[in-house]
């Protein structure tokens, strides 16, 4: 049997993923990671992207809104602003968000703030990619 460690994906809001896994990619601040039991204690930023947790054969896919992450040697622990499966994403509520986001910035109010709009976008932009990607 090959050697596991826990993984928790959590929000502020709730727990989205809680389980063994073999192996564990990361889209970390300066580029994936690869995490694999009794790797060495680690604490990492998160950008945008997607979370793969394989265990066996079965590989979970989450997709996360940027975080931290901290990894032990039979624990790894993500906290993000967001985070949700493919599995659990509405693809029509996903485009809605995407055309929301993109007409707060070309309302061209002055009460925006520019680059939490510009973020927002670009979250909601790269996450209805990833959904279509899965999808296919």
């Amino acid at each position: 049997m090959a050697s596991t460690m826990q993984v928790l994906v959590a929000t502020a809001e709730r727990e989205v993923y809680r389980g063994e896994a073999e192996f564990l990619v990361a889209p970390g601040a300066a580029g994936e990671l690869g995490i694999l039991p009794k790797h060495s204690p680690l604490l990492s930023a998160l950008t945008t992207g997607e979370l793969r947790i394989t265990n066996g054969d079965h590989v979970d896919e989450v997709f996360v809104s940027g975080g931290y992450m901290e990894v032990q040697p039979d624990m790894i622990t993500i906290l993000s602003d967001s985070a949700e499966r493919a599995s659990d994403i509405d693809e029509a509520a996903a485009v809605e968000a995407e055309r929301k986001a993109k007409e707060v910035l070309d309302t061209k109010k002055d009460d925006i703030d520019y680059a939490a709009a510009e973020a927002e976008l670009a979250m909601m932009t790269a996450r209805l990619i990833w959904l279509k990607k899965k999808k296919k």
